[in-house]
């Protein structure tokens, strides 16, 4: 491919400087960030400064409609994910977008639709399954190395209750949408993506109605089961186990892992290149695996990664509803884009 493939970021945030600080490990040759947007125009020049980015917009409409950027990458607040989306869709973007992908699988429908419609490519940016540890555990079950698959054990938790993306109700806050999604996804990953055929749960709720502390036990075809626990209340061990009946492998810090436990016991250590700036989040470079994997589905005109498919968001995000509404959790959105 001659020319490299050019991102706008939507919003200037903390995970966004993470995204562009890890694009910029990548090849220049490959990658190239060309335009910045923040509803405040100094906010946004501040972060093109930083980053060395040509263009920085006020509001998001000048950025859809900046010719020359072919993706845009979604670092807003969860609930600005959905019209943000729609917007750039609209505008002839491709899309990859912090999850959760939207507040609810029927957000999540109906921007799905509208990508396919425009014959786009759209991702949800569940960054972990790029990582190398995951490809390499995905491809050890489907080798049978770690026999059938009997059970996931996962608990992410860290105290994030005077977080406001997390605890108000008005940003879409709650430990289901912004740590379940982890969570779930690894559930998924390894029994291969089948649907559940019953989610059970329980959680704590704030004065805001938002969930605070979730258990819940995803029930997978076959007898198979996803243990999960997220918390904003206290740290966790933030670990997830795969046993199967051959043996079973164990992620560290497994939402970005760079220590794998082995069959044999065996400790796999992985790294990460050094950036031109600090990191806001742990092993954020980790986000330079999921920016190049939508460049190689750009450049083969693939509309989604088989890695993290529309199907498989969609699931997530029904998964999310029904542990949502067990836990006692309801956004205005839920009337507004019911399924």
């Amino acid at each position: 491919m001659g020319s490299p493939l050019r991102w706008g970021i939507a919003s200037a945030g903390k995970i966004s400087h993470d995204f562009v600080n890890a694009v910029g490990t990548l090849p220049a040759a490959d990658h190239q960030v060309v335009a910045v947007a923040a509803r405040k125009l100094l906010d946004a020049e501040k972060f093109a400064t930083l980053h060395g980015i040509e263009r920085a917009y006020e509001g998001y409409q000048a950025l859809a409609k900046d010719p020359n950027v072919d993706v845009v990458y979604i670092g807003a607040v969860n609930n600005a994910h959905y019209e943000l989306g729609v917007l750039m869709l609209q505008h002839g973007k491709h899309v990859l977008c912090e999850k959760p992908l939207y507040l609810n699988e029927g957000q999540s429908k109906r921007l799905v639709k509208l990508a396919s419609e425009r014959n786009l490519f759209l991702m949800e940016a569940i960054w972990s399954r790029f990582f190398p540890f995951y490809r390499q555990l995905r491809e050890r079950i489907d080798r049978g190395e770690l026999g059938e698959i009997r059970e996931v054990e996962v608990e992410f938790g860290f105290v994030l209750s005077d977080v406001d993306r997390l605890r108000l109700k008005s940003l879409g806050g709650g430990t289901v949408l912004d740590l379940g999604v982890y969570t779930i996804q690894v559930c998924l990953w390894a029994f291969g993506g089948k649907a559940p055929e019953k989610v059970v749960s329980s959680g704590v709720t704030n004065d805001e109605g938002v969930d605070l502390e979730v258990t819940a036990e995803l029930h997978f075809p076959g007898g198979g089961i996803g243990r999960m626990k997220t918390s904003a209340l206290r740290e966790l061990k933030n670990t997830a186990v795969v046993r199967g009946s051959k043996g079973s492998v164990t992620l560290h810090g497994f939402w970005c892992p760079q220590l794998l436990i082995d069959v044999d016991g065996k400790e796999l250590v992985d790294t990460l290149p050094n950036a031109r700036h600090p990191f806001n989040f742990t092993n954020s470079c980790g986000l330079r695996y999921e920016a190049e994997e939508v460049r190689q589905c750009i450049v083969a005109g693939r509309l989604q990664s088989a890695s993290v498919s529309h199907v498989d968001s969609l699931l997530i995000a029904r998964i999310q509803d029904q542990i949502r509404k067990q836990v006692g959790v309801v956004f205005a959105e839920d009337a507004q884009f019911a399924v």
